[in-house]
């Protein structure tokens, strides 16, 4: 998934405009765009929206109220049965709190006669302190869908009153978690997604912190209005060139019989080099280019 956007499970109209954004896939949310009255009827809403999926269409993540707010089990009673592709947990503590939500949704997908292990996870990892330090717990799971981080709760719960420099730059606590997310998206061989960019009418400024996540490692983004979505799939989509280039790369390998190293145009290219090529074309086939 390159594009994940945000749409309050509260309001009819964001989620129908969210159908039209071309995100890959549309996040209903239960947590921190509802507020305490409107949780029963979005849990409501967002059943009947998942349950009405458009063949076709995006995928639809549901994402609950984390484990400590006594609330996450009502939000999947409630929405289970329309069978989400996948759940975010927010402030995920670590592998535990992971495991804790994957046997909720062994119960309800048995209940729901829905395939053991069909629903995937989505963790924001970094959203406390607590979450931050036990980013190095996770490892290969298989619900988790992909890794992902939150700058903005945990600024509320550091008690930071900013993200970010005046040039624009994460702080060092921020550029840690951000990093440790790629770490542990790395060693749970899933993919890793990177946060929201809040100021959604600074386009050029989202695309180049966009530039700046695939260089890093980051294979999509969420994004919290539907403009940023074009933004974020041209960006996390290979170019013609690139995928030309990886497919050079791989085949230059296949044809010398898969050695340490090989010499293309005069450059030496070695295994990590073949590896990232692998990876680029995955990406383009889930983009559908390749």
């Amino acid at each position: 998934m390159r594009s994940m956007l945000f749409v309050p499970g509260d309001s009819e109209r964001k989620l129908d405009k969210g159908l039209g954004s071309g995100a890959d896939a549309l996040i209903l949310d239960l947590e921190d765009s509802v507020s305490a009255a409107n949780k029963p009827a979005a849990r409501e809403l967002s059943h009947d929206f998942v349950a009405k999926r458009r063949p076709g269409g995006p995928q639809l993540i549901v994402r609950v109220n984390d484990l400590t707010t006594g609330l996450t089990d009502d939000d999947l009673a409630a929405v289970m049965a329309a069978r989400p592709d996948a759940i975010m947990l927010p402030k995920c503590s670590g592998y535990a709190d992971l495991e804790h939500l994957s046997a909720k949704l062994r119960v309800h997908e048995a209940d729901h006669g829905i395939e053991d292990g069909a629903t995937q996870i989505i963790p924001i990892i970094t959203e406390t302190g607590a979450g931050v330090l036990a980013a190095a717990t996770y490892r290969a799971h298989a619900r988790l869908g992909a890794l992902t981080w939150g700058a903005e709760d945990l600024s509320a719960d550091i008690g930071a009153s900013a993200t970010r420099d005046e040039t624009g730059a994460y702080t060092d606590l921020f550029s840690l978690a951000r990093a440790v997310t790629l770490l542990a998206a790395s060693a749970a061989q899933a993919a890793a997604i990177d946060t929201v960019f809040p100021n959604f009418r600074d386009e050029d400024g989202f695309r180049a912190d966009c530039v700046a996540g695939i260089r890093d490692g980051f294979t999509g983004r969420m994004a919290i209005h539907p403009a940023q979505v074009p933004i974020i799939n041209e960006v996390f989509t290979p170019s013609v060139e690139a995928v030309a280039h990886a497919r050079a790369v791989i085949a230059a390998f296949a044809a010398a019989g898969n050695p340490g190293v090989v010499a293309i145009d005069g450059a030496m290219f070695d295994r990590p080099h073949l590896k990232r090529a692998e990876r680029l074309i995955a990406r383009a086939a889930a983009a559908g280019i390749a």
